[in-house]
């Protein structure tokens, strides 16, 4: 199962023709075949694409410009723009000047944003031509079963009458040799009479002198002769009609054989048209596909719909005083009504003892009744303001209700405003991830593991903080120390509640990189006990608990069961080695003896380590198995900061082969996976003896990459690689055209803010590194399958 590397350096095969040439080509057959109305936009279409794609040269199309760039008010650029653009580098007179660094730096990636937005209005309408061909698509299906249903009728009815031709040729050709048999029995014939009549003519000269006596013989002779010589003549008549009749027949078997050959020619031209139509359905198939995986930005509208929702709360608000005042009004309305009605009853009491003492008060009761008048007076304009009073209460119930739908709907709209807020930040992700390709940026991800029970006795304040601003939110970390706050942004910043899971997400594609043919790097970097090794490596159960290697390994071997059904297979090869006190030791070796392993570079920027153990691998199972096996040979030890500590580098490498059987493409991708020791300081690891021998070479290789990172950073000419085994080995990584990703592990105790802080220091550092755009190793089919650190 297992090989040995041969001590040489690996051919890197050439590459003949590559997928982007491949695809271009594709758009270019397309474009030529269907895409004559809109020439213009269509064209901008495919050079923006094209230049995306590796720059090919698409021919050209005439037809009228397209406005939409100018009406949606961003800047056109043309293919020879966007060429100098990605081309352009840095004209600065002071290397060491970083404002003016930052502000050109600030003006590329504002016109990259700029180009970025022009391909996305191309986007909007190459979406509308997609539509178009979809129309088309449906057209052309339809026409196609169509031609399909009338060439197959047409080729039944042509098989039967060919089937009916056959039946008459061979009823005619039996006849002919039937006639044939007849014509040469009438000749035998004939030739035998003839030779009679010779006979007779001789026995006539032989008996002249016997003419007399024989005359009436003679006579019966001639009568005989005479009927002979009809049926000859007869015999000769029905010779030239069937000669006549067999002429016909010929040529009408000439004619059938000709009818038959352009029924053939017909239906080869319509097998061909069918399969040409097949081919432009597949081609527009691919087409369809492959633009379904464009989507738009939407922050605008996040924006948008946030104002909004904030003008309608505090329309909301308003018209919640309003409905409270409105209710106390109503009931203070009613109170009045209450007492109205009481003081109507004591009028009516009133006014029946007034009746009865009538008589002896009749002075008085003009008085009463005016009373009373002016209180109906006042009870009608009681009843006037009670009746109003409901209709406002209904009012208020109704607008009420209205604004409980309103708000409803509210929370409707920002429920889909949030999915697209999620939809737009990942397109963000997407784009951020472009610039940072077309930058050849290292990538960094910032990592807070959580206080352990123990610690947060000790810690006495947080040192670390994360801005909730819309901006920072998941990407800046602020660290304190002494009083005064530090700032950093990353790619992707992790807080301590983050799962696996949720880590794992962010960096799938990048290990999906791997099988589409790109180099892939991940390490981890931090102090001793920040989690390098629970990031990487986890925990085999329970199953949330798994690191980054062993979910990355079932991600690829599971993508590979996926491409498989598209006629892809691959080969995979993995090796696993530690750098211990700047020695390579390899971690699959069987024999227990010291072998010398060197690192080896060519001259086409592939490296190897020779005599390194590479196990060729079919399934996650078996690596779990492997990774395992090289964790039990790993160098760990017990320290004062960490009772589990790594002493040692881990490189997990992965190599990819794949071929697709269809089109004999094959690419080459490589997948290294690194846990780094972690840094520590002797006056606080108390480590003494080999740990304390250990801790040196640790921290001077770690030193290494430091200087290393340095030196890519200010781009000077020498960087100092090979001042140590771990840089030299990682060369590929960050010196070549790999995607690279760092995670930086920092640990929240007060303890170690000093440590935490030179690592988010180091980690801005490496961020700010171009180590070139990345590269994706295809070719055709090679017989070479040797392993490479980060080489193909």
């Amino acid at each position: 199962m297992a090989s040995k590397n041969q001590n040489k350096a690996p051919p890197s095969p050439q590459s003949k023709y590559s997928v982007d040439e491949v695809s271009v080509d594709k758009r270019r057959r397309i474009g030529n075949l269907k895409m004559a109305p809109n020439t213009g936009t269509r064209a901008q279409t495919r050079q923006a694409f094209s230049v995306v794609n590796g720059g090919q040269d698409l021919p050209p199309t005439s037809g009228p410009q397209s406005n939409s760039g100018s009406n949606c008010g961003v800047v056109e650029f043309s293919k020879e723009d966007v060429e100098a653009l990605l081309n352009e580098k840095l004209r600065i007179k002071n290397k060491f000047n970083y404002k003016e660094k930052s502000e050109q730096m600030g003006d590329y990636i504002k016109r990259l944003k700029q180009c970025i937005k022009w391909f996305q209005q191309l986007e909007v309408n190459y979406l509308a031509e997609l539509e178009n061909t979809k129309n088309l698509l449906e057209l052309v299906e339809k026409k196609n079963n169509d031609i399909e249903l009338q060439m197959k009728a047409k080729e039944d009815e042509l098989n039967s009458v060919i089937m009916e031709l056959t039946k008459n040729l061979e009823a005619l050709q039996e006849k002919l040799v039937k006639e044939e048999a007849d014509k040469l029995e009438t000749l035998d014939s004939l030739g035998r009479e003839k030779e009679a009549r010779l006979a007779a003519e001789r026995l006539q000269a032989s008996l002249s002198e016997d003419l007399k006596r024989l005359q009436q013989d003679i006579a019966n002779s001639k009568q005989k002769i005479q009927s002979l010589e009809n049926m000859y003549r007869g015999l000769q008549e029905y010779n030239t009609s069937l000669q006549q009749y067999n002429t016909k027949l010929q040529s009408d078997v000439d004619a059938t054989n000709e009818e038959l050959k352009r029924v053939e020619k017909e239906k080869a031209i319509v097998f061909e048209n069918l399969t040409t139509l097949k081919g432009h359905y597949a081609s527009l198939h691919d087409q369809l596909s492959s633009s379904r995986d464009l989507q738009a930005d939407a922050v605008k509208q996040k924006e948008a719909l946030g104002s909004e929702v904030t003008n309608l709360r505090i329309d909301l608000q308003q018209v919640r005083e309003d409905r409270d005042r409105q209710l106390l009004h109503v009931q203070a309305l009613s109170s009045d009504v209450q007492k109205y009605k009481e003081n109507t009853e004591k009028t009516f009491a009133e006014l029946n003892s007034m009746s009865t003492k009538t008589v002896e008060l009749e002075t008085k009761c003009s008085a009463q009744i005016e009373k009373i008048r002016q209180l109906e007076e006042q009870l009608s304009s009681a009843r006037k303001e009670l009746q109003l009073s409901d209709r406002s209460a209904l009012e208020t119930r109704s607008e009420f209700e209205e604004q409980k739908a309103l708000i409803l709907d509210l929370k409707n709209r920002l429920a889909d405003a949030d999915v697209k807020i999620l939809e737009g930040e990942g397109i963000r992700k997407k784009l951020h991830n472009t610039i940072l390709e077309l930058k050849g940026n290292i990538r960094v991800f910032c990592r807070v593991r959580p206080l352990m029970s123990d610690e947060g006795a000790i810690t006495d304040a947080k040192v670390v903080s994360f801005p909730t601003s819309t901006e920072m939110l998941g990407r800046a970390i602020d660290l304190s120390q002494n009083g005064q706050k530090h700032s950093f942004t990353f790619d992707k910043v992790f807080m301590p509640d983050d799962s696996q899971e949720n880590v794992f997400v962010e960096i799938s594609q990048l290990v999906q990189s791997a099988l589409d043919g790109y180099k892939v790097c991940i390490f981890a970097y931090g102090q001793t006990g920040s989690g390098k090794t629970y990031t990487m490596m986890g925990k085999p159960a329970p199953a949330d608990q798994k690191g980054l290697i062993p979910r990355s390994l079932e991600q690829v071997f599971k993508t590979r069961q996926i491409l498989e059904a598209q006629g892809w297979k691959y080969d995979m090869q993995v090796s696993m080695l530690e750098i211990y006190n700047e020695t390579l030791r390899d971690l699959l070796a069987d024999n227990s003896g010291k072998q010398q392993y060197v690192i080896h570079h060519d001259a086409n920027g592939n490296t190897y380590v020779s005599d390194l153990t590479i196990v060729d691998v079919r399934s996650s199972k078996e690596v779990s198995f492997l990774l395992e096996r090289a964790s039990h040979s790993r160098s760990v030890g017990k320290t004062q900061m960490n009772e589990q500590s790594s002493r040692s580098h881990f490189v997990l490498t992965l190599k990819i082969t794949g071929v697709n059987e269809s089109t004999d493409q094959q690419v080459q991708g490589v997948l290294n996976l690194i846990d780094l020791a972690g840094s520590e300081r002797l006056s606080k690891s108390e480590s003494t003896g080999d740990q304390r021998k250990e801790t040196q070479y640790i921290n001077k290789s770690l030193s290494s990459l430091s200087d290393v990172i340095f030196a890519l950073a200010k781009k000077v000419e020498h960087v100092p690689f090979r001042n140590s085994k771990l840089t030299y080995l990682l060369q590929p990584c960050l010196g070549g055209d790999s995607k690279t990703l760092m995670f930086v592990n920092i640990s929240p105790e007060s303890t170690s803010v000093g440590e935490s802080l030179c690592s988010l220091r180091f980690a801005a550092r490496v961020n700010t590194c171009e180590i070139g755009v990345p590269r994706r190793q295809t070719n055709l089919r090679s017989t070479d399958s040797r392993l490479s650190i980060g080489g193909s």
